[in-house]
């Protein structure tokens, strides 16, 4: 690349930036649009395989241990009379684990079932009309049947659950959806079809936080700096339990917790330090 080229797609050239060697372009996933969400879904019911229909009947009460999101499967549309925007549904699916009570034993019985939540969200994700076709791969570029105009692509990012509560009654509490069908694919993950017909129904509340981003694939001119080669040599490992307890260090914190005040210090360590007032920099 000469300098009048690279003055005019604003890289800087070699001899000015040192260590930079050139522009080259590279293929991109850029983000159009992208929105974060903190849910709180409440009293979601739970979905259980048929062998656990007589715990759940005879259930006493239930307590929550954890929730897992298993699957998200999204949905992309073109939103009409808004160009470039789309909507994106999602669907999630949890693994709820829970600690089932009941009147004959003292001691609980770990279940896993499945709950499910809808969410539906509108961004930007511009238009295209380029389709790209990758060798070695069986996967088409997502186009809309009516005008046939390449779609972007939706991602979820989602953190882990929280399960908050869980309860048991006989019949569904207002506005909760007790018809979802759970997929093939879900059921086949737990060996056999979900039980809908069960007398006594068990209704979760988790926390989920998530980003949904609409992105494509673009080309992009970047600055390259050199072919990146590890310096770090591949150390060979042993597999003695000697070798292995030796690298382990002595357990310090565990033997000596710190103290409230050592603990406030290292909060006020770590945190950023405040900007100065206008009377201080004067």
């Amino acid at each position: 690349m000469d300098k009048s080229n690279a003055a005019a797609t604003g890289v800087p050239s070699a001899e000015n930036s040192g260590s930079i060697k050139e522009a080259v372009c590279i293929n991109a996933m850029r983000v159009y649009d992208s929105c974060s969400s903190k849910e709180y879904l409440e009293d979601r019911r739970v979905y259980f395989t048929p062998d656990k229909h007589e715990l759940i009947e005879q259930a006493a009460s239930v307590r929550i241990r954890n929730a897992t999101v298993i699957k998200v499967f999204l949905h992309l549309e073109p939103v009409p009379f808004n160009q470039g925007f789309y909507s994106v549904d999602l669907n999630f699916f949890f693994d709820v684990c829970l600690d089932v009570f009941s009147a004959q034993s003292a001691c609980p019985t770990i279940v896993h079932g499945v709950c499910t939540a809808n969410k539906r969200v509108i961004l930007f994700g511009s238009e295209g009309n380029v389709k790209m076709f990758v060798s070695g791969s069986g996967e088409d570029p997502d186009v809309e049947v009516s005008t046939g105009k390449v779609l972007p692509k939706a991602t979820c990012q989602v953190s882990e659950p929280i399960g908050l509560s869980a309860k048991i009654c006989d019949r569904p509490p207002q506005g909760c959806d007790i018809c979802n069908k759970i997929p093939d694919n879900i059921c086949s993950l737990y060996g056999k079809e979900f039980d809908y017909s069960c007398a006594h129904s068990v209704y979760a509340t988790i926390g989920l936080f998530t980003i949904v981003q609409l992105v494509r694939t673009v080309p992009i001119l970047v600055p390259s700096y050199d072919f990146h080669v590890p310096e770090k040599e591949c150390a060979p490992s042993s597999d003695s339990p000697r070798e292995m307890f030796r690298r382990i260090e002595f357990p310090t914190d565990d033997f000596f917790p710190p103290k409230v005040g050592d603990t406030c210090t290292y909060n006020n360590a770590s945190a950023p330090a405040a900007a100065p007032n206008a009377s201080s920099q004067e």
